[in-house]
């Protein structure tokens, strides 16, 4: 016997609470709500009904999109220029070795050569070129201080620019796994990788993940799901890959619904590695399976509890 479904999602741990927002009525996940009808009959209905939805999803604004390329390239520019800062800082720091190992073999010469019995004679003429040897360091370091600082000036804009941009330069991804009959969370992988995780890093996590009896498997239309590799993980493991409708996370609601949960739990926790954050997040998976869940067919169960029983029923 096949599990009915589980749903994936993935995002960006970025602890934030979202606005509410009324459930479009037009949506294909709706049919979730005829309880009378069986969970697979619902699905292939699901199925059915999301494919004609996409087709007609409002597009993303190409403005919105414009304004977003705009902030990466705008953000990548920064980078770059901040690169550059770095590179011709060290030039600068290599020049000014050299420059203060002359100076340093100039004060050697002047003690090893200064002798008490004819260094009145000299005096004249070598305190000349000793006065013009100092005058010329004094104005090097006077010149030293106005790089300096137009440096630290230039080094700060750059932050300020790049602090400015909405785009997030950093972060770890995280795959939710939720088992759409029990609501069970099967599992909570985290990828340091950010922005760079791989279609084939995902499917690796899920093949250790996913249920072997799996029927259904729910996500989103992000690359990672819809790459060739993914639809590989599909036929090998004989499971039908659904994918949602374009800006309707309401069709994924049971993982949307617990990225929210996450956030809410992860916003007054604090983590300092990614093996924390490990730790929290499975302390978090932990603490939510065996606490009783309202959305449950027989309520007061937690998703470990229902679990156990559904076999029975």
């Amino acid at each position: 016997m096949k599990l009915p479904a589980v749903s994936g999602s993935s995002g960006r741990l970025v602890v934030e609470r979202g606005s509410e927002q009324a459930p479009d009525p037009s949506y294909p996940g709706q049919v979730f709500g005829e309880l009378a009808r069986p969970y697979a009959e619902v699905m292939q209905a699901f199925v059915a009904a999301h494919a004609s939805a996409a087709e007609t999803a409002p597009q993303k604004p190409a403005g919105e999109a414009v304004a977003a390329a705009e902030e990466l390239a705008l953000a990548r520019a920064v980078r770059h220029e901040q690169a550059e800062l770095r590179a011709s800082r060290r030039q600068v720091r290599a020049q000014r070795m050299q420059e203060d190992a002359a100076w340093r073999t100039l004060l050697n010469e002047r003690r090893t050569q200064e002798d008490p019995v004819t260094a009145p004679l000299k005096r004249g003429a070598q305190a000349a070129q000793w006065r013009a040897l100092r005058q010329q360091r004094q104005q090097q370091r006077a010149h030293r201080e106005r790089e300096d600082a137009a440096w630290r000036a230039s080094r700060q804009a750059l932050r300020e620019r790049l602090a400015g941009s909405a785009v997030i330069t950093a972060w770890i991804a995280i795959l939710v796994i939720a088992d759409n009959c029990t609501r069970q969370c099967l599992g909570l992988p985290l990828f340091v990788a950010g922005s760079k995780v791989t279609a084939e890093m995902v499917v690796t996590a899920l093949r250790s993940l996913l249920p072997h009896d799996l029927q259904f498997l729910i996500t989103d239309r992000g690359v990672h799901f819809t790459a060739q590799v993914f639809e590989q993980l599909a036929a090998e493991q004989q499971f039908i890959h659904v994918v949602i409708a374009r800006h309707r996370p309401q069709s994924n609601g049971i993982a949307e619904r617990f990225v929210r949960t996450l956030k809410e739990w992860l916003a007054d926790k604090v983590w300092t590695s990614a093996q924390e954050l490990t730790t929290l997040v499975e302390r978090f998976r932990s603490e939510y399976n065996d606490r009783p869940h309202q959305g449950l067919g027989i309520p007061g169960l937690s998703p470990n509890e229902f679990a156990d029983r559904i076999w029975l029923m």
